[in-house]
């Protein structure tokens, strides 16, 4: 018997991975071109060619160029959904949804901030003249905002009214969409840094507050 014969779920799991580092290292590409010439400006050739795989496992992916970095704009909200569903049970869940985003939001350090908001933010600038690129971020919005559904059921007790959910996971994405957006566009305030962070919570308030589900009682 051979003890050391990897099981199928295991490879699965493996050529999963290597599938997300490989559309991650495409993103990536993408994302920097477009910074230095503009989506306009660059072919899915460069694009492969600047991540190191054929054209052909370029398309084996992603359908367009602008579709290229789709994983890097999801990064974010993968990172606050998954914050947000380590929520303990006694936390109300206004407090939870607010304390995920603004830790997501909230890198320990300025690599990690490089690596995430940076390319969001010159992403969601691109994205002004460019319909293709725009598409891709509602897309990426809409799934996260789905994905957030089962998270928000959970968080919210027993029986929740299911259009109460749909509610608060459509506020809560929305608010932190026009948070990076409103951030992405703005370089200083007063000669103060906006913070993405500070822009989420009070995007947060503002559509959230009216939402009997979110309401904290004491």
């Amino acid at each position: 018997m051979n003890q050391f014969r990897p099981s199928r779920s295991a490879s699965t799991s493996l050529t999963e991975r290597r599938k997300a580092a490989t559309q991650l290292d495409i993103a990536r590409a993408a994302a920097e071109l477009f910074t230095e010439k503009g989506p306009d400006g660059t072919t899915a050739e460069e694009i492969a060619d600047r991540a190191g795989v054929a054209l052909r496992t370029f398309y084996r992916y992603f359908r367009s160029k602008q579709d290229a970095v789709g994983p890097l704009l999801s990064s974010g909200g993968d990172h606050w959904r998954a914050l947000l569903a380590e929520s303990g049970s006694q936390v109300a869940l206004a407090q939870a949804l607010e304390a995920a985003a603004v830790a997501s939001l909230s890198p320990p350090g300025p690599a990690a901030q490089d690596e995430g908001l940076r390319w969001t933010r010159g992403l969601l600038r691109a994205a002004r003249n460019d319909p293709a690129l725009r598409a891709v971020w509602y897309r990426v919005n809409q799934e996260s905002e789905e994905q957030l559904l089962p998270v928000v059921t959970r968080l919210a007790g027993p029986d929740p009214d299911p259009l109460e959910v749909r509610l608060v996971a459509a506020a809560a994405t929305d608010a932190i969409r026009v948070a990076l957006e409103t951030w992405a566009l703005t370089d200083t305030e007063d000669g103060v840094a906006v913070s993405p962070a500070e822009l989420v919570v009070r995007c947060l308030r503002e559509l959230t507050g009216g939402l009997r589900l979110l309401t904290v009682t004491s």
